[in-house]
């Protein structure tokens, strides 16, 4: 795994051995970043599940402001901290060693522009995390909110929290649904 583009492009990003994460491929994270970019460059960004980080340091390649970064697998946060140091971005990252649903709590921003989230698939967290980030002060309707999920799961519950689905990028057995407050 590496970065696409930006002031670390090229650079290689260590992932977790372990088989409880799922690296976005170059292809994906690419995609996904050719239909954000004119929202990254200084943005508050936030990387939920964040595994490698591999996300959250593409948008501060890009030119992101700061990137959270919620990981509670103590192998992946490692990884996170090693490719935050080595891509230098110490400054303008913050590793949340918590889970996902209380380190929420922890970001004190004024607003998030885009956040980022990839959970476990079939766990069932979208719910969830929808919910709890329907009470975040952070989240604003000027605020992105982009899901990974199976390709086969179905987001009506969203408007249940005040959010839409504004798109749906579908890929071969996944996708990233936009959502943002109603």
């Amino acid at each position: 795994m590496r970065v696409i583009a930006g002031s670390c492009r090229s650079l290689p990003l260590k992932t977790p051995k372990s088989l409880d994460t799922r690296p976005t491929t170059d292809r994906i994270k690419e995609t996904l970043f050719n239909i954000l970019m004119p929202d990254v460059p200084g943005a508050i960004f936030i990387d939920l599940f964040a595994g490698s980080g591999g996300i959250g340091i593409e948008a501060l390649s890009r030119g992101a402001k700061k990137a959270y970064f919620i990981e509670q697998n103590a192998e992946a946060a490692s990884c996170i901290t090693e490719n935050i140091k080595f891509t230098k971005m110490t400054d303008v990252a913050t590793l949340l060693k918590a889970d996902v649903f209380t380190g929420l709590y922890s970001i004190h921003e004024k607003s998030a522009d885009l956040i980022f989230a990839d959970p476990p698939y079939q766990e069932g967290y979208e719910e969830r995390l929808l919910q709890t980030l329907s009470q975040m002060p952070y989240v604003t309707e000027d605020t992105k909110i982009i899901v990974e999920a199976d390709i086969h799961k179905d987001f009506s519950f969203a408007e249940d929290y005040g959010f839409e689905v504004t798109r749906e990028k579908c890929y071969k057995t996944n996708k990233h649904v936009f959502l943002m407050k109603k």
